[in-house]
């Protein structure tokens, strides 16, 4: 059940990521790229001259990309808080004296508990990606 959990999670991840990519920064890539290109057409400058043009070409591409890769971090923080307050709640009632039909019950109840957190995150995901976008599309 937890693996399936993590396959839901990572495929709403995986969708989300090939969005933003398609939509913003294949374009913002290109850009770059047609930037540098332009920038080794200027021959009369020279190899540190067009060393910083390509690197000031870059420069959004990088920034796009570091904000994208903190968001998501944030993200799956979040998530994976969620997880640990259920794996805490069920560790709080474990003592020395539990059975084993009590720790069974217990898994069965962390389990649900992460399966909600990751339903509940799955369903954060438009809004994140709303919020992204939103970033992405101003500076693109």
């Amino acid at each position: 059940m937890v693996e399936q959990a993590q396959f839901r999670i990572q495929e709403a991840m995986t969708a989300l990521v090939d969005d933003l990519d398609k939509t913003y920064l294949r374009g913002i890539q290109r850009t770059m790229h047609m930037c540098a290109a332009e920038c080794c057409e200027k021959r009369e400058n020279s190899v540190d001259q067009v060393h910083r043009c390509i690197e000031n070409c870059s420069t959004p591409l990088t920034q796009a990309q570091t904000f994208v890769q903190n968001e998501l971090s944030q993200f799956q923080e979040r998530l994976q808080r969620c997880v640990m307050v259920c794996q805490d709640r069920v560790r709080d009632q474990v003592t020395a004296d539990t059975s084993e039909a009590q720790v069974s019950v217990y898994k069965a109840e962390f389990e649900g508990c992460a399966m909600q957190c990751v339903d509940d995150h799955i369903q954060l995901m438009p809004s994140v990606k709303k919020r992204i976008a939103g970033v992405l599309a101003k500076n693109s």
